[in-house]
């Protein structure tokens, strides 16, 4: 989280932050006590100049709502920036649901640009069809024309070379719980996916998904890391070597924290932004970002990861220089 923030020049520092459980076999009470429970533990490292908690892996708005009001009955006085991916109702910010993966489709249009591809004759895979998996298939389509060729969950992977509709399968997804048993997409193995021959691969589940075991064999030209960690070192270094562009984590999802921080502002002014301003905001600060990463890239001649994170080590060395630390 530090050398997120960092590469897209946000004035937070970074931490994060959970509970293991398995929220899928929790009822809407055990969540909120859970989620209460967890406010009442680490409150008072909680602050909004201090340490303020965004959402990430199965939280939605609600339990960032049972969050909030829980600090806010501890402290005993209305802070809302204290937590961000609140409802809209309780100072939650426009835009925030779909930012992760807008944040990614921003960055993979500026890629397409620099690569010369043109993104409405692209087709794409999908891997990990939650939040930002789904709203990377529905924004991918809508903004940049792109073909959703796969998608896989825990449940399965489908697959349709002429494209499979991105809404029918979110309606299929959040009806049904699971990608399987989609009626327009053939059956696939879910690590086949990885290997599909497509313009774009998003990694949107959990971390080490590319690795030693099948690096050599992914075709497509771009990989826009949505989730966490998708790529082992090892994985890294053969995806460069083999021309492969690698829109780092860091700065692929990194939507979600911009957004969070726009709507931390909202809250510290207590004025809010139309739907219009939050997406302008959210694309100058990622199209600017992806372009300062690119430009350090292909001047120093190394892969957008190790480029991405030279221009956050240094904003954060500088700014310890700056205080007299070092």
């Amino acid at each position: 989280m530090t050398w997120k923030t960092a590469v897209v020049d946000l004035p937070l520092g970074g931490g994060k932050g959970g509970i293991t459980c398995n929220p899928k076999e929790m009822t809407e009470g055990e969540k909120e006590r859970l989620a209460r429970g967890y406010i009442r533990a680490v409150g008072r490292i909680l602050k909004i100049t201090k340490d303020v908690p965004a959402p990430d892996v199965y939280t939605t708005p609600q339990i960032m709502a049972w969050m909030m009001d829980e600090y806010e009955t501890l402290i005993g006085e209305a802070h809302p920036g204290v937590i961000t991916g609140k409802p809209l109702e309780l100072g939650g910010s426009q835009g925030r649901g779909d930012a992760t993966a807008r944040g990614g489709i921003y960055a993979v249009r500026e890629a397409c640009k620099v690569l010369e591809i043109d993104p409405s004759t692209t087709c794409v895979a999908i891997q990990g069809f939650g939040n930002a998996g789904q709203f990377a298939a529905l924004l991918g389509a809508e903004i940049l024309g792109l073909r959703i060729a796969a998608a896989s969950d825990s449940s399965g992977a489908v697959y349709n070379e002429a494209g499979l509709d991105p809404k029918a399968l979110v309606e299929h997804k959040l009806r049904t719980g699971a990608i399987s048993g989609f009626p327009d997409g053939e059956p696939i193995d879910r690590s086949a996916l990885l290997e599909l021959p497509v313009g774009v691969l998003f990694p949107s589940a959990l971390e080490n998904a590319i690795t030693l075991r099948n690096a050599e064999k992914i075709q497509a030209k771009i990989i826009c890391e949505l989730a966490n960690g998708p790529t082992t070192p090892d994985a890294d270094v053969i995806l460069h070597d083999r021309g492969i562009y690698v829109i780092p984590d860091f700065l692929a999802n990194a939507g979600g924290v911009t957004v969070s921080y726009f709507e931390q502002v909202q809250n510290s002014y207590n004025y809010y932004w139309d739907l219009d301003e939050v997406h302008a905001q959210l694309d100058r600060r990622m199209t600017e970002s992806f372009h300062a990463v690119h430009q350090l890239h292909d001047v120093r001649n190394v892969d957008m990861r190790t480029a991405a994170y030279m221009i956050s080590i240094d904003r954060v060395a500088t700014a310890c220089r700056l205080r007299g630390w070092v």
